[in-house]
């Protein structure tokens, strides 16, 4: 695309023509996820903008007030469902991704092309119903693909509002800007999606979002002065002004300017209280020393977990902290609850270990090792270190990229798990899982089952319950994860079965074939297990 009138001016008066009362698609409130448009007519001058339709009807329905998913966000959902970034998919699949991101609402839609006139038709799908609502449509010059998007983004909405109110620097300064931009977040190796972005920047220094991609890209590959310099300038008066002064921070702690980093971290701080920035500074302190000092790094991760209470990642920090301090009882006491919000996580679980051998709990310790190893071979490796005296490796911090947190919520039970009976509650939120499982509620039957992990997380229905809703919903990798659980919390043919169809989801069928031996070993003649046994059929047992 090159040349045109596509404006910032021609968008803001193109978002001016709002529709008719009553044409309302997305719920007021609701989280919207726009997936990449789709290519019908495989169109090669519209390959590129598959992605960008995605991201610019993205940032125009945040302009104008919608709670919108961003595409980082889509791209962690599907690299968890296993779908390639580019893929083309069913309204089934669809469905799954919003579903994994939270989504109330998912924009589908395709793009056409006849001569240089754009046709952009959008749908909504509403979450909670699964109904696909009226397709909408607007069209326009290529040339003018700001306006056509500005006019679906307003029929996509269907409200009386005025128009969205734009930061000036929120959109591409020209058609050219925004492909070079949109072809760099969808390069498929590193130095092109680096040659398109810094072109990008040539033509515009101050399209910030292009140099937050470079930050991406060069952290990525561990060149972390480039990524500096990347968003080194990014200027005080932009909106992304104090994600680049974050991001700039990381990349200091990277290269052990560990000084500079405070001093721009504690600034962010002073500004305005985030989890993501005060963790940062406990991970500044946890490194600027050969020998952590005992309680500074353990001050700023309890800070940070008090700030966003739901973040595991958190509380592994404080954790791994107080075991860095030599404390074993803060340890166990911190990741046990690291543990309640990711049950998943195999490094709480080998520290935990470790920390309660120290305390003189062998038993117990010989379980949460045994559950770290269940989720992954590494600690194998873990272990053999521990036999030379060093059980732990160092360097396991977690930092976040981001200041905004997309972390699953736990809802109420942060709040309400104190005021009664947990093994009480934990039954209640099994129960009212168990009943939306049964009737196909899958995003309600999640939130309960977390809600009841969190308060018990070793429950072994829940664990198989989460890893059969995961498989339906075909998110297999985290399928496996919830059934490993659950077979360390129980031993089931049903969770067996259950895991070796996670298995044949990801294609590894020894891995199948290996679980559906331990399911026929358990009872020789289980149906289920039999009934997998023939779907891989083929290859010899």
């Amino acid at each position: 695309m090159s040349g045109g009138a596509w404006t910032r001016a021609s968008l803001l008066a193109a978002a001016l023509a709002w529709p008719a009362a009553g044409a309302g698609q997305v719920a007021a409130g609701a989280p919207v996820m726009v997936l990449p448009f789709d290519n019908p007519s495989q169109q090669p001058r519209l390959v590129w903008m598959r992605e960008g339709a995605a991201v610019l009807l993205t940032d125009l329905l945040a302009a104008s007030g919608e709670h919108v998913i961003e595409r980082g966000e889509r791209l962690r959902a599907f690299e968890r469902l296993q779908l390639p970034p580019d893929a083309e998919l069913s309204r089934a699949s669809s469905l799954k991704v919003g579903q994994a991101v939270g989504a109330g609402v998912v924009v589908i839609g395709t793009l056409s092309l006849d001569g240089e006139q754009l046709v952009a038709r959008g749908r909504v799908v509403r979450l909670d119903t699964g109904r696909l609502l009226p397709e909408v449509q607007a069209s326009g010059r290529l040339a003018d693909a700001f306006g056509v998007f500005g006019r679906l983004a307003s029929l996509v909405r269907g409200t009386e509002a005025g128009p969205p109110t734009v930061p000036s620097d929120s959109l591409p300064p020209s058609p050219q800007v925004f492909e070079l931009y949109i072809k760099g977040l969808v390069a498929e190796t590193p130095a092109t999606a680096i040659a398109f972005l810094e072109q990008a920047l040539q033509i515009a220094p101050t399209f910030d979002p292009a140099r937050l991609a470079l930050w991406n890209l060069h952290t990525d590959l561990s060149a972390h002065q480039p990524a500096l310099d990347a968003v080194a300038g990014i200027r005080a008066d932009s909106r992304h002004s104090r994600e680049g002064r974050f991001r700039r921070a990381l990349s200091l702690l990277s290269l052990r300017r560990f000084d500079d980093a405070l001093q721009a971290l504690r600034a962010l701080q002073s500004e305005e209280q985030s989890a993501a920035v005060t963790n940062a500074i406990g991970v500044a302190e946890l490194r600027r020393t050969a020998t952590p000092q005992p309680g500074r790094a353990t001050y700023y991760f309890s800070q940070a977990s008090e700030i966003d209470p739901a973040d595991g990642d958190l509380f592994f920090n404080l954790g791994y902290a107080y075991w860095l301090d030599r404390d074993p009882r803060a340890t166990i006491y911190w990741l046990r609850e690291a543990v309640r919000r990711n049950p998943g996580d195999g490094d709480a679980h080998f520290i935990l270990g470790a920390a309660l051998q120290q305390s003189g709990s062998p038993a117990e310790a010989a379980r949460e090792r045994e559950l770290a190893a269940r989720l992954s071979s590494k600690y194998a490796g873990w272990d053999a270190r521990a036999v030379a005296g060093d059980p732990v490796p160092r360097g396991l911090e977690r930092l976040a990229a981001e200041l905004t947190s997309s972390t699953t919520r736990v809802d109420s039970i942060l709040t309400t798990a104190g005021q009664r009976d947990q093994e009480t509650l934990a039954a209640f939120h099994l129960d009212a899982g168990r009943r939306a499982f049964q009737r196909e509620a899958d995003r309600e039957a999640i939130q309960e089952l977390r809600r009841a992990l969190y308060l018990s997380p070793y429950l072994a229905e829940a664990h198989l319950m989460l890893g059969r809703l995961y498989l339906r919903g075909g998110r297999a990798e985290e399928a496996v994860e919830a059934l490993k659980i659950a077979l360390w919390s129980e031993e089931t043919v049903e969770a067996h079965v259950a895991l070796a169809e996670a298995y044949l989801q990801m294609q590894d069928h020894a891995s199948a074939r290996i679980e559906v031996d331990r399911a026929l070993a358990l009872d020789p003649l289980a149906g289920a297990a039999l009934a997998v046994k023939a779907k891989i059929g083929g290859s010899p047992w």
